[in-house]
């Protein structure tokens, strides 16, 4: 092993000597590892004409045998920029991720022109500077276990579930939806928050907090000892909070990149609020490295890239229509964000917020169309060359609207559901997953906010046991098929969607959604299984199936029921939606099929709800 070692050390040596003085590599050598070339080119700065950002453009071609894929690259100050905050410099860097383990090309392509960096024609501009530069390099397998994005590798859609790449295990979700301005925090270089006091619309925050931006100081203490910070110790709060959530077993976080014009008011990535071009190396990089810590902790990244109040934000600042335009600034957005952040193995990314809401009452309040989400999406498509899922959010009520038009489109994977009432969660999961299959392109359908906006999820200490998120929304999106849910907090509570300062609040919350999460892991081939409601006379039970094999049911409101079973000797075992843990005897130990058989009743709490598990013997 020690010569083997060895003989990686050399080969990577060579390959580095081999290439010119240009190119500088770091990080690990590993699949599903981010490596990082940076290349010394031409000096220039944030606020430097020719414009970094839009009049230069940098891709790289990496090839592995038969594949080979184009991926983006960006300015990167003077390659440090976390640590020195600096504008200026001259490395062009790239951050590419490996799926496969081995020896690897790679070719620098830089290009300039105006506005070259918004072109996906591979010939616009002209080659400059490091244009050219080559190198190859060779690839280990990861060395990481668990939870790791690393060890699990990338989010893949394809079917009704995402499945992770490496191990090909099916992806459930639970996690946060709040807040949407988690990145608005208050240590990221030029975090400010533009809404001023008294100046909040409802649903918007109702307090400034100091120096405009999140603290989550209730969170230092989850911070360890070899976790990352930037600038001698800053990060340590948004880092603990992360280490918090994945400690409740939670392994989604939803986030949005930018609210100018929104309710927040309070995150972008340019230079300036009013800056569309632009681009804060600094703050970018330190946002990264909070992201590559999400990657460690296995939670992936929901990147929500506008939101309703400015979802034509672009097209507006660009003077062309808000229903058929596509602003040379979005395209821009996109890139940058794919090229700094797309090599992330676990993103979903979400064209907006409540797309589709045509708000007058806002600056930016036009809605997008149908063909703009398309055109988006495709766009989003053609520069990640990780090929992320991305799905749409909309408001209750625009499902029919904003949906329909979506199926079978091959860039969009899904609708990022918000239900107005949970009740309505497990036939609107069942809907989509079924139309989406009848058009020929399955999508995953996940549950990413609840209703009303005023309440969402409460925290604990209003509603300990949050009987109807749990019973409708968490078990009635799982139990239809669906991919998992994110959390929503109401902005009549404390903690709420912009001002959340310690996820603690909604601890039991987390607690809940992992017993739900660990049932599916644990007892149910899920991947294999569809909704079976028509098993059950209940109307009000949820039915899971994989027909003759194995067969869940669940229980709103506890009580009994029967199920119409196929031939076989099933085993019933009870399980507590409450309090997790392990399967539990109840009065009918075993049903046989054929037939409409009795399940008996739970073993504890008849009137709460619980769930049945019937396996074949």
């Amino acid at each position: 092993m020690k010569y083997v070692n060895f003989l990686l050390v050399l080969t990577i040596l060579s390959t580095l000597f081999s290439c010119a003085p240009s190119v500088q590599f770091s990080g690990e050598m590993k699949k599903w590892h981010r490596i990082t070339l940076t290349f010394a080119g031409p000096h220039s700065s944030e606020a430097a004409t020719p414009n970094p950002f839009t009049d230069y453009r940098l891709d790289v071609a990496f090839r592995h045998g038969e594949k080979s894929c184009i991926v983006p690259g960006f300015y990167a100050a003077d390659g440090h920029a976390a640590e020195t905050s600096a504008t200026a410099g001259n490395k062009w860097r790239v951050h590419f991720t490996p799926d496969e383990a081995g020896e690897w090309s790679f070719e620098a392509l830089f290009r300039t022109g105006e506005n070259v960096a918004m072109s996906l024609d591979p010939q616009a501009g002209t080659a400059t500077s490091f244009d050219g530069r080559k190198g190859r390099f060779v690839v280990s397998e990861s060395d990481k276990i668990g939870r790791d994005a690393r060890a699990t590798g990338a989010l893949r859609a394809g079917e009704h579930y995402l499945r992770y790449a490496e191990t090909g295990d099916c992806f459930l979700k639970g996690g946060a939806d709040s807040p949407e301005n988690f990145l608005a925090y208050f240590e990221f270089d030029d975090s400010e928050r533009m809404a001023k006091e008294g100046e909040a619309r409802e649903g918007e925050a109702h307090k400034v907090l100091r120096g405009g931006s999140h603290e989550y100081a209730a969170h230092a203490d989850d911070w360890r000892s070899g976790d990352p910070t930037w600038q001698d110790g800053k990060g340590v709060n948004i880092i603990g909070a992360l280490n918090y959530l994945a400690s409740k077993g939670m392994n989604s976080v939803y986030f949005l990149t930018m609210n100018v014009g929104g309710d927040g008011k309070d995150v972008w990535p340019w230079t300036s609020y009013d800056e569309r071009y632009r681009y804060d190396c600094s703050k970018l990089d330190q946002w990264d490295i909070v992201m590559a810590h999400m990657d460690e902790l296995g939670l992936a990244q929901h990147i929500v890239l506008t939101e309703t109040e400015n979802e034509a934000l672009f097209e507006i600042n660009e003077g062309l229509s808000t229903s058929s335009g596509f602003a040379n600034s979005r395209k821009l957005y996109y890139r940058e964000i794919v090229a700094r952040f797309g090599y992330h193995p676990a993103i979903v990314f979400n064209i907006g917020e409540e797309n589709g809401w045509d708000n007058a009452d806002v600056a930016y309040g036009a809605a997008n169309s149908d063909e703009q989400r398309r055109m988006f999406a495709d766009w989003l498509k053609a520069i990640d060359p990780y090929d992320h899922p991305i799905v749409v959010h909309t408001l209750p009520g625009r499902y029919d609207e904003i949906y329909a038009p979506l199926l079978g489109h091959p860039s969009i994977e899904g609708p990022s559901l918000q239900m107005g009432d949970q009740k309505e969660t497990h036939a609107e999961t069942i809907k989509w997953l079924r139309h989406s299959a009848e058009s020929g392109h399955k999508w995953f359908v996940a549950l990413d906010e609840i209703g009303p906006a005023h309440t969402g999820v409460k925290p604990d200490a209003d509603d300990y046991w949050h009987d109807d998120v749990r019973r409708y929304s968490l078990w009635g999106n799982l139990m239809a098929g669906g991919s998992g849910c994110e959390w929503y907090f109401g902005y009549q509570f404390a903690h709420n969607d912009l001002n959340c300062e310690d996820w603690r609040s909604r601890d039991h919350m987390w607690d809940l959604t992992r017993y739900a999460l660990e049932f599916f892991h644990h007892y149910l081939p899920f991947c294999e299984m569809s909704t079976a409601d028509a098993l059950t006379p209940d109307v009000h039970d949820y039915c899971f199936a994989k027909t003759g094999e194995v067969y869940a049911v669940y229980l709103p409101e506890g009580g009994s029921t029967k199920i119409e079973l196929a031939d076989g000797t099933y085993s019933v075992k009870w399980y507590n939606p409450r309090q997790g843990g392990e399967l539990i005897e109840g009065d009918v130990k075993q049903a046989l099929g054929p037939g409409l058989q009795s399940l008996g009743w739970p073993p504890a709490d008849r009137g709460k709800d619980w769930v049945v598990l019937l396996k074949r013997i």
